[in-house]
């Protein structure tokens, strides 16, 4: 299986010693290709199971413990193939504990070489989340499962063959390794495996069966013999145990009594669950929905599960998710057992991608096609944010929000599904990804469709939000190619300061997105979404990503350029529609030359505004709308002048 050498200036290089190679992230074509992998690391002692969980962005069930002394655990990932660097990889995020050094410094130390660290010299500041991709292999097909790891010292491929038993042989040919004993110390290499490595990880519940608090166990390398003592508790600590257990379930029933009656809520209570830091009360089995009525209302009550049994259960809704939080009458219920049959139990087939939270899958839910996203309980707050926002906004061209369900450790957002994708997919190397290419018409309604939903939530709800992280992979395109913006994991309430909106908040989104003042101040505003909006807009002309590698990127002096700047370079070459060849060589060759010019200057111009350093300059998206509808009308007419027929030729680029 073939190896690919990333850009040094990307790539995690963790060397022991002056000969050590460089970290090599395995080469891929099928930029489709979905599979299960593994990663192995090995912890601090201070590294609990939720550290982890946070670091690898999992559940507690994807991480096992190696067997023996060696003191590793696994972690179970999705892995998918990279189409900008055609390698594979996973997604995660972390976050800066500490502000001494550089972020390139502190993700280093931290996952040890299992990293592509992010291009930035900047120094770390406490609180920060840092996006990140992991290394990570598909088989070829000779094993079930590829598991990346990261030699040692004292490793060699014999004692790695013997350790998770497999022959040498299958080790060298994974990695192309030619010499067995010329492998490098810092190198990162994949162990084919046929089973799931390691053993469950002993949780809390299983150690002790004691309500007394029992500390998170580390990841020293502890034996067997010592979790089982640590589950020996004294008969004294068992009756006081069952004790507390009495008085905590009449507790819990004077407290279910009183949450009949709404005089039982507190303003307090109110205020906590608006801040998001209500804790969950999830039950195991039963999970719950909202829906804003368009989508499966009043079927909650007569749907029965394929076993024929009803699906009503009796349903505590945690306050977090109360009616009045949310903005609804009546939730819909669903059941957890829901959600793992309408995924297939969550398999390989049904994995769509990932989001920025989790992961996203495609599902059958009571007769009705959906989108879920899974997240684990750590992504409370960024599920909140986005339950509270699309639990009360609706409109035509935003996602919408199906409902909701929780397990006890897992939450799950299940949206209307966009049958065409997200609209990057549909920009960046559309062929290889099974699309032919939007026609102009289409590339100007899409415009059109997604302003008029970043508008909406604006400058016409209730509560004015930003969204925080608009991108063409945000944009989803249902049947008939018309948007809809989603993921408002990000999203926030703005306050109104004067004639402006700000919020001062840490900097989240998607490098090449994220406006000047936002960068350096942390103002997130209105017009913040405006800049990543123009950014958008030179994408779909250019049919470009928002970051571009130079020509040198196989170098070490490879360099990384806003599309931004690149376009707002090209455009100063371009006073006038007339004078437009040197903007025609940044215009999508997909297109076919089948465009208005005077269309294409003039959705440039309008991208201009809106990255504009000064954003006070920037229009609003009001004004970007009435922009697009024009340029719009414009483009349908130009489209009648040469065909007749604007439906018929806009099939000619796009494929109808």
């Amino acid at each position: 299986m073939n190896l690919l050498v990333l850009p040094l200036c990307l790539i995690s290089l963790h060397i022991i010693n002056s000969q050590a190679y460089p970290t090599q992230p395995m080469n891929c074509t099928d930029t489709t290709r979905l599979c299960t992998s593994f990663l192995a690391f090995k912890p601090q002692e201070n590294q609990s199971l939720s550290v982890i969980q946070s670091m690898f962005d999992v559940l507690p069930q994807d991480v096992t413990l190696e067997d023996n002394d060696h003191g590793y655990v696994f972690i179970k990932k999705n892995c998918s193939c990279l189409s900008s660097a055609r390698v594979y990889a996973t997604n995660s995020t972390f976050t800066v504990k500490s502000s001494e050094g550089f972020v390139y410094d502190i993700v280093f130390d931290a996952y040890e070489g299992l990293a592509l660290l992010p291009n930035t010299t900047r120094s770390a500041k406490v609180g920060a989340v840092i996006s990140l991709r992991l290394f990570c292999g598909c088989s070829n097909g000779l094993w079930n499962y590829l598991m990346s790891y990261v030699m040692r010292e004292e490793d060699s491929v014999e004692s790695l063959a013997s350790r998770f038993g497999v022959s040498m042989s299958s080790i060298e040919s994974a990695n192309g390794i030619w010499n067995p004993d010329n492998v490098s110390a810092g190198s990162l290499y994949y162990i084919p495996l046929n089973s799931v490595p390691g053993v469950p990880f002993p949780l809390d519940s299983e150690i002790s069966p004691s309500p007394a608090p029992v500390p998170e166990p580390s990841f020293s390398a502890s034996s067997a013999n010592d979790l089982e003592s640590k589950a020996r508790v004294p008969y004294g600590w068992i009756m006081g145990g069952l004790g507390i257990g009495l008085v905590l379930i009449v507790a819990c029933v004077v407290f279910c009594v009183c949450l009949k009656s709404s005089s039982c809520f507190s303003k307090a209570d109110s205020d906590a669950a608006k801040d998001g830091k209500v804790k969950f009360q999830i039950l195991r089995k039963p999970s719950f929905c909202c829906a804003s009525g368009r989508y499966m209302s009043g079927k909650s009550r007569d749907w029965k599960q394929s076993n024929g049994e009803s699906s009503s259960h009796h349903i505590t809704i945690p306050k977090a998710l109360g009616t009045d939080v949310l903005g609804m009458e009546k939730p819909v219920i669903f059941t957890y057992e829901e959600i793992i049959f309408a995924t297939d139990g969550f398999s390989d087939a049904t994995l769509i991608g990932h989001g920025t939270f989790g992961s996203v899958y495609y599902g059958n839910l009571r007769d009705q096609e959906v989108t879920i996203k899974r997240m684990t309980a750590t992504k409370t707050k960024e599920f909140m944010a986005e339950m509270k926002v699309l639990c009360k906004v609706h409109h035509s061209n935003l996602v919408e929000l199906i409902g909701y369900a929780a397990s006890d450790d897992e939450l799950f957002l299940i949206y209307e599904y966009a049958h065409k994708g997200s609209l990057k997919s549909h920009l960046h190397e559309p062929q290889n990804k099974g699309h032919t290419s939007l026609s102009w018409i289409m590339r100007v309604q899409i415009a059109l469709d997604a302003a008029r939903g970043l508008e909406y939530i604006h400058e016409h709800t209730k509560t004015h939000y930003v969204h925080r992280d608009i991108k063409t992979s945000n944009i989803l395109l249902d049947e008939s190619f018309r948007a809809k913006i989603s993921d408002f994991g990000l999203a926030k309430l703005v306050g109104k300061i004067g004639e402006g909106e700000t919020t001062a908040t840490k900097v989240v989104g998607t490098f090449g997105y994220l406006a000047p003042e936002y960068l350096s101040d942390g103002l997130a505003t209105a017009k913040s979404d405006v800049y990543a909006f123009g950014v958008v807009l030179f994408e779909l002309i250019s049919g470009r990503e928002a970051i571009i590698r130079t020509e040198g990127a196989m170098t070490k002096n490879s360099e990384r350029r806003p599309l931004a700047s690149i376009m707002l370079a090209a455009l100063r070459n371009a006073p006038d529609s007339i004078s437009m060849s040197s903007l025609k060589d940044y215009i999508d060759p997909n297109m076919m030359d089948l465009y208005p010019h005077d269309c294409v200057f003039k959705m440039a111009m309008l991208a201009k505004q809106c990255v504009d350093e000064d954003s006070i300059l920037r229009p609003d998206m009001k004004q970007v709308v009435i922009s697009l509808s024009q340029i719009l009308l414009s483009s349908i007419e130009w489209e009648a002048t040469l065909a007749g027929n604007s439906q018929v030729f806009s099939g000619l680029v796009q494929g109808r």
